[in-house]
């Protein structure tokens, strides 16, 4: 009876014991798995840190190349059309194999599993009508360039008062502090096309016009007949037609326009005399680089704007587009 009365008292001590060794290997187990998890995520945050400092040093590199072939351009001179190397897009190619210098660093990139793919365009930026020549100096609309605006809206399929609803949401916005009466303190002057949203303009008619229209900084800016599509080359000229600008088109497919005034080029426009034709042009200062960056999994785009002042390239902006994960 008494020998079997102590052996409980026995066994308590084994099972507390094995109970806390199994509380300790679930405690270090957390730990460890605590500590792996971490280590993981400092090598995550870190590769994803490397490849953005990368993107972002491939890109400007991009960029460079770009304004590069836009100032030698410049030193040619003469009148900007799509046969020149700048209009030429850049389909998407592999940089590995130039990201080091000699072929042990290059082996070495491979080796690393770095895969860089480079695409990008250089598009004429006065190949679109500007906004900004719907307001003069003084901050009032300008009625042929609300023509030239409503004959795009037109051709875009838009509401009716789609051009009256722009320019005045643009004439409040851009009015001169000193005008009398005006608020554009309290309004954001639009930047892009897509800023126009903030002044009530729906995201359908923006949609439309993006393909023709674009918000330049300055507004001495003729639409490029020799990069334009055939509907701003229309919309930019008053009587025109555009069966005459698709005919434009084609021509200069073979012959780039080289004079707006001489001929045959001037034959292309309505025979008035009196028609203005400084809204259009041969010759463009705006361009916009875009690139496009797929490093390993992720896709990284950017846009730049370029205003070229004879051999100086100035980027005015440049912007991110989007940065997500590949497939």
């Amino acid at each position: 009876m008494t020998a079997r009365r102590f052996r409980p008292a026995r066994a308590r001590p084994r099972g507390a014991a094995l109970l806390l060794a199994m509380l300790i290997l679930t405690l270090v187990a957390t730990l460890a798995a605590g500590m792996v998890w971490q280590q993981w995520r400092a090598i995550q945050v870190e590769a994803a840190e490397r490849a953005r400092t990368q993107a972002a040093w491939i890109l400007s590199g991009a960029l460079d190349w770009a304004r590069l072939i836009l100032r030698e351009d410049a030193r040619t001179g003469g009148a900007d059309h799509l046969g020149e190397p700048w209009a030429v897009p850049l389909a998407e190619a592999r940089l590995s194999s130039f990201l080091a210098a000699d072929k042990d660093n290059n082996s070495a990139a491979d080796n690393d599993g770095l895969d860089a793919f480079l695409s990008g365009t250089i598009i004429d930026a006065q190949s679109r009508w500007n906004l900004r020549r719907l307001i003069d100096a003084e901050g009032k609309v300008v009625d042929a360039e609300q023509r030239v605006l409503q004959r795009l809206c037109e051709q875009a399929g838009a509401v009716s008062d789609c051009a009256q609803r722009i320019a005045t949401a643009v004439a409040k916005a851009w009015a001169p502090p000193a005008a009398a009466g005006s608020d554009s303190d309290a309004t954001i002057a639009p930047q892009r096309l897509a800023h126009l949203a903030w002044l009530g303009i729906d995201g359908d008619t923006l949609k439309r016009l993006e393909p023709w229209v674009i918000v330049l900084p300055a507004s001495d800016t003729p639409v490029n007949v020799n990069t334009a599509a055939a509907e701003v080359i229309a919309a930019a000229v008053d009587g025109m037609s555009l069966g005459s600008a698709q005919r434009l088109v084609q021509e200069r497919t073979r012959q780039y326009m080289r004079d707006i005034a001489a001929e045959p080029t001037r034959s292309y426009f309505p025979a008035d005399p009196k028609t203005n034709l400084g809204g259009v042009g041969v010759s463009s200062r705006f361009f916009i680089v875009q690139g496009r960056l797929r490093l390993d999994n992720r896709v990284l785009e950017e846009r730049s704007l370029i205003e070229r002042r004879r051999l100086e390239m100035v980027v005015l902006l440049r912007e991110r587009l989007s940065l997500r994960d590949g497939p």
